[in-house]
């Protein structure tokens, strides 16, 4: 493996460990999909998670701006599929800390625990372990940004778009592979259903 993992060795990692599986998946939106990813599946496994958390860090360090900071960066990140990938960034960079937002329900506003909460023009780097839609992580900046914090970049494991991701704009985003999955909006819309694929219904 190299210092830098390519794109290859971060799938092969996914698919080794379940992480990422191909089929006919129902996620609770009720859209479907021919591939399924969680990421925490490869995390669960020490050295695995080493492997990406340490190679995305390396990306991290090739930027100026978030090198000459880390001293006083913050790694936050959307409770609870992005906190290995969090606390794993933050000993790589040797980052000052590292902390999570939480929701009290769906669709609610994104809120810290007490005594946890951003400072004005304190350095934050976003994370998490997947980036789809980016509303999580959208959510999340505007949170941090009502705080007065900055966010410097976004940093992912995988970045696997669906159609009218949100756009970040001149944000920077890091990222070790970039996966494309077909996305049906209903079962009526879904290819693998008018073909009778096996079903899976998964709810994360």
């Amino acid at each position: 493996m190299k210092l830098l993992p390519e794109q290859e060795d971060v799938v092969r990692i996914l698919r080794e460990t379940g992480a990422l599986r191909k089929g006919h998946f129902e996620y609770p939106n009720g859209s479907h999909s021919n591939e399924y990813l969680q990421v925490p599946l490869a995390m669960r496994h020490y050295q695995h998670a080493k492997v990406l958390t340490v190679g995305l860090s390396r990306m991290l360090r090739a930027n100026t701006e978030i090198r000459t900071v880390i001293p006083e960066l913050s790694i936050v990140c959307p409770a609870t599929g992005g906190l290995p990938v969090a606390y794993g960034l933050c000993e790589a960079l040797q980052a000052k800390k590292a902390y999570w937002a939480e929701r009290e329900a769906p669709g609610q506003p994104y809120r810290f625990r007490p005594f946890i909460e951003p400072q004005p023009g304190e350095q934050i780097l976003l994370v998490d372990d997947i980036l789809h839609s980016g509303t999580n992580l959208a959510h999340l900046k505007a949170t941090l940004e009502s705080f007065g914090a900055i966010v410097l970049g976004l940093a992912v494991i995988v970045y696997q778009p669906i159609p009218r991701a949100h756009d970040f704009g001149a944000l920077p985003l890091y990222y070790l592979a970039r996966l494309e999955a077909s996305y049906f909006a209903d079962a009526e819309a879904c290819d693998l259903c008018h073909a009778a694929e096996p079903l899976t219904k998964v709810w994360v």
